[in-house]
């Protein structure tokens, strides 16, 4: 089916990975070959929970919710007038979360095995994506525009390449090892969604920042909304 194709409901399918992706950690439901696992909530799950301000479900995904992706290990570069986004994650099921979010955005994704059991997602190189990296980008050396702030579908991104809970109340949320001058200004950003916490650093589990407390975690949860369908139990806070 082409890109532009349509499915069976009569809807618009979303652009599929260049190549399916990896066999997830856990059972997900029955889902089209070569297709990606449908994102979100599962059906009834934020029944009587009211829409959060800047949380995840607010607003519609747009190309600027990859900023969350950059808060964390994620990576832009530029060629000519494009850009591309990458990012390398631990787990299959993450590929197939960021592969759907990048789809619900218009960008198609590949990945590929890296060392050490983990795997790199990727976008091409487009000129959609030419602004985040010109917002980026100082040189090479990525670093958070001045008024850079955390939404929940930022944050939603970060936490699904590389969040990861700590119990019994601390949740970790990881940051680029080579990115120190991001670091505290990530920092300014959480305290200021309601989610301060402490920097580790790489001698101490990190580099990540770890939220503590049932208060902050609970945030933490109104903030990204509800689990993506491929992550595992306790992977995600609720």
């Amino acid at each position: 089916m082409s890109l532009s194709g349509l499915g069976d409901t009569g809807k618009a399918q979303p652009p599929p990975a260049l190549f399916p992706a990896p066999e997830s950690d856990t059972p997900t439901p029955v889902r089209r070959r070569g297709g990606v696992p449908q994102n979100g909530p599962t059906q009834g799950d934020d029944a009587g929970r009211q829409l959060v301000f800047f949380g995840a479900d607010a607003a519609e995904p747009t190309v600027a919710d990859l900023a969350g992706l950059l808060a964390g290990p994620g990576e832009v570069v530029r060629m000519g007038g494009t850009a591309r986004l990458s990012v390398q994650v631990d787990a299959a099921w993450r590929v197939h979360v960021l592969v759907a979010e990048l789809a619900s955005r218009g960008l198609a994704a590949s990945w590929q095995p890296t060392e050490g059991e983990r795997h790199a997602v990727r976008t091409s190189y487009t000129r959609v994506l030419k602004p985040l990296a010109a917002a980026w980008l100082h040189g090479t050396a990525k670093r958070p525009p001045a008024a850079f702030h955390l939404t929940g579908r930022r944050l939603r991104l970060w936490l699904a390449a590389a969040g990861s809970p700590e119990p019994p109340d601390c949740f970790l949320l990881r940051l680029g090892a080579d990115d120190q001058g991001c670091w505290e200004p990530i920092g300014v950003a959480l305290a200021a969604a309601g989610l301060a916490g402490t920097l580790l650093g790489p001698g101490e589990g990190g580099p990540a920042y770890r939220i503590t407390g049932r208060r902050r975690l609970a945030r933490l949860a109104e903030l990204v909304g509800g689990p993506p369908l491929a992550t595992p139990p306790q992977a995600w806070p609720t």
